[in-house]
């Protein structure tokens, strides 16, 4: 049984601010740890469901947050940038399931850390005329793909995102969000556990791809109306407004041509994409 990790930072136990993700940052050293940790749990789950092959890619920021020999041994692990498919670099329909350890809820939501991809640059996002953000769009590219999601752990309002999405998701709430940086915290060995626990009982049950979109449509309002601008240079997108383009194709392309889209407003704004 082959498991794809996709690990991203703001959803991780323990971790609340902007200093515990983000490198430089005085509490990012141990909040990597925690990273690790939750990972660590993960892996641990999917090896008590019979899993035989587990990859796991860094999928925060730089993505290179993880360090390798802070990880379980049964792990093999995808680091660095860029990455053509990014958050799901790696990602084929060889794999069983896909679990999303330390997600975060979408841009506008009151959930911890919350935003789509780019922080504050990206106002909202939208498939098919649906609110979306980095928990939608990896669930629908992963299904393009024949993937389902069996796991995801974050704050409750990660969950509850995720069950919108998908009720047959397992989810874990290691935090629950008082604010965009405020949180309850379980007590971290309680929320291994947790996490241990749900990942060997959500990988144990059947799994059903839900239906693709096909062709999907993604649109997404940019602060920036200068941003918005360059992209329409991109054969295929086309403008809803002066701050908001739209893109149609087949997952799990458009969320590859969705990377440049980042890539260009990354190169504008000196903001890098954060996820």
């Amino acid at each position: 049984m082959r498991i794809y990790l996709s690990v991203d930072m703001e959803g991780i136990t323990g971790l609340v601010d902007a200093d515990d993700v983000q490198p430089g940052g005085r509490d990012y050293e141990r909040g990597r740890q925690m990273m690790a940790e939750d990972v660590n749990a993960t892996v641990r789950g999917a090896l008590a469901a019979g899993a035989t092959h587990i990859t796991v890619n860094d999928a925060h920021g730089p993505m290179r947050n993880l360090l390798p020999e802070a990880l379980h041994p049964a792990a093999r692990l995808i680091r660095g940038k860029p990455k053509n498919m990014g958050m799901l670099d790696g990602l084929t329909g060889a794999y069983e399931a896909m679990i999303c350890v330390g997600y975060h809820s979408r841009a506008g939501a009151l959930g911890v850390l919350s935003h789509s991809f780019m922080g504050h640059e990206i106002e909202d996002m939208w498939l098919d005329g649906r609110p979306v953000g980095e928990i939608g769009l990896a669930h629908a590219t992963a299904a393009a793909l024949g993937v389902p999601v069996a796991v995801l752990t974050g704050d409750d309002r990660a969950c509850e995102e995720m069950t919108e999405w998908d009720p047959s998701v397992t989810t874990v709430a290691v935090k629950y969000a008082h604010d965009r940086f405020a949180a309850e915290l379980r007590p971290a060995d309680e929320a291994h556990k947790a996490i241990e626990e749900a990942v060997a009982t959500g990988l144990a049950g059947s799994r059903v791809v839900p239906a693709k979109p096909d062709p999907a449509v993604l649109t997404v309002r940019w602060q920036s109306a200068s941003v918005a601008s360059a992209l329409r240079g991109i054969p295929g997108v086309t403008a809803e407004d002066s701050r908001t383009v739209r893109a149609q194709g087949a997952l799990p392309g458009l969320y590859r041509q969705f990377g440049v889209w980042m890539r260009v407003a990354a190169s504008m704004t000196n903001q890098q994409p954060y996820c």
